[in-house]
């Protein structure tokens, strides 16, 4: 294990969030609010030891192992959670577990909340809370690869390990331009949203942090009862377009923005588009009884619909009044998540996808069992080592669901609400069902299952073998 290149990457790490805390004690200062200490510190602390660090550490080693990507992966996002928590423990008074989960959930792109008063906290705190929604929706580790060349270290590894989904499809020879790359699909459409957030009435406060919020597909409101503050059709249908966006792979915006059309071709992509059409189908009709007509049924079916499924978890309304059926459909909707590439959580389209067709041929076998039959996707083979890994994938996360289930209902958390909070943080959701519906959060939860919550967020995020695969003995062999 490369131990100097890791520790430099992290004091890089914290460099680089001690940078962005720019921000938010700029918005401190312009509403002359008094936490500015929040920032100062932290900013003070990171740059001191991350500059002392990085100057104190040198390596000739030019690319990274497996080992030392998994292992860099993963402190990155513990490193920074617990950093990113210090505004909060100085700024809004919260103790260093709620300070953590509320961070951990920012980065993760989660969105569960303890706090159970948003809009009395300074605007700056808030603008960082949110900010850790942008910064982890394409990952911290593509950010650092994307601006910090400099290192000389390769990225491969670490993009590998870190993005979103089973695959990551390199957009040019390198992996610094890959990552560039993605990140400008995704700083174009944030402005867009933006200017289109400003132009339905929000002030630019609202429309940045709802922003970072979508695309992140995170779900951090500024607001108590999130985007139904608004109470405006126009921004509700602006919010849902950009989860939908944010749901799929970033490489296909990257193609779309340099004209190349035939995304549409995609198989992922149409069947993330079918199973969103249908779940917004089902639940708008059910809705036809409970709000009177068609198209307001329709607004918030598929808000509802597309940010459990893009595990935005932003929400309009109170799910848990509405039909059972619909209910269902979204509960779900929790495990489907959006496609590979994004910044989606959950179990991913193309996992599904693969295992349908899959499942298809193996009925196909018991039919013709002389039969050869080949599992394609985009006119490409899919080798058997690719199905092994994604149904590997698909029983470790069912079965990390049910433990965080069972652990979280040992501390006395009803049935509904620990199997909610469990789908809800392993997917990176936020809201569930129960005491952590649209109209609750996670504050009265004990601090123990803060803990446990906090890990499935984690690993969530790191989509289940980055984390788990440090914990096998086998790893730490050489």
């Amino acid at each position: 294990m490369n131990s100097i290149v890791i520790v430099r990457l992290l004091s890089i790490l914290i460099l680089a969030l001690s940078g962005f805390m720019f921000f938010p004690l700029a918005i401190s200062i312009y509403y002359k609010e008094h936490v500015a200490l929040a920032f100062l510190l932290p900013i003070t602390i990171g740059i001191f030891v991350g500059s002392t660090v990085l100057a104190l550490t040198k390596s000739d080693k030019k690319e990274m192992s497996k080992k030392d990507s998994f292992i860099l992966v993963v402190s990155s996002w513990i490193l920074a959670s617990v950093f990113g928590c210090i505004p909060f423990i100085l700024g809004a008074h919260l103790n260093f577990t709620n300070a953590f989960f509320e961070t951990m959930s920012g980065f993760t792109t989660t969105g569960a909340s303890i706090l159970t008063n948003i809009e009395i906290l300074p605007k700056s705190i808030l603008f960082w809370r949110s900010l850790t929604h942008w910064l982890g929706g394409m990952g911290i580790i593509v950010l650092a690869v994307a601006i910090l060349p400099i290192l000389g270290i390769g990225g491969v590894q670490l993009i590998k390990a870190e993005a979103p989904g089973p695959t990551m499809e390199k957009l040019s020879p390198r992996i610094t331009s890959t990552a560039k790359y993605l990140w400008l699909a995704y700083v174009v459409l944030s402005l867009i949203e933006t200017i289109l957030l400003l132009f339905g009435g929000m002030n630019l406060f609202d429309a940045l942090t709802h922003m970072f919020g979508t695309m992140a597909t995170g779900g951090f409101s500024t607001k108590n009862t999130s985007i139904a503050y608004f109470h405006s059709a126009y921004i509700d249908w602006v919010i849902t377009i950009f989860m939908f966006l944010a749901g799929m792979n970033f490489a296909l915006h990257f193609k779309l923005m340099m004209g190349k059309f035939s995304i549409f071709k995609d198989e992922e992509l149409r069947f993330y588009i079918f199973i969103i059409s249908a779940a917004v189908l089902i639940v708008t009709i059910k809705l036809l009884h409970y709000y009177g007509d068609f198209f307001t049924s329709l607004r918030y079916a598929a808000f509802q619909v597309v940010s459990i499924s893009t595990t935005t978890g932003y929400a309009t309304a109170d799910y848990e009044k509405w039909p059972y059926l619909a209910q269902a459909i979204l509960f779900l909707m929790m495990f489907v998540g959006g496609c590979s590439g994004s910044t989606s959580g959950s179990i991913k389209i193309i996992r599904i996808y693969t295992l349908l067709k899959q499942a298809i041929n193996e009925m196909k076998y018991y039919i013709h069992p002389k039969g050869i039959f080949l599992l394609k996707f985009n006119g490409k083979l899919v080798k058997k080592d690719t199905v092994y890994a994604i149904s590997g994938f698909f029983f470790l996360y069912i079965a990390t669901f049910f433990v965080i289930a069972l652990l979280v209902s040992a501390f006395g958390v009803n049935l509904l609400t620990a199997f909610s909070a469990s789908a809800a943080t392993l997917g990176n959701i936020g809201p569930g069902f129960g005491m952590i519906g649209p109209a609750e959060n996670y504050s009265h939860l004990p601090l123990i299952v803060k803990w446990i919550l906090s890990f499935a967020m984690l690993v969530g995020r790191l989509e289940i073998y980055t984390v788990f695969v440090i914990f096998t003995p086998i790893f730490w062999k050489k």
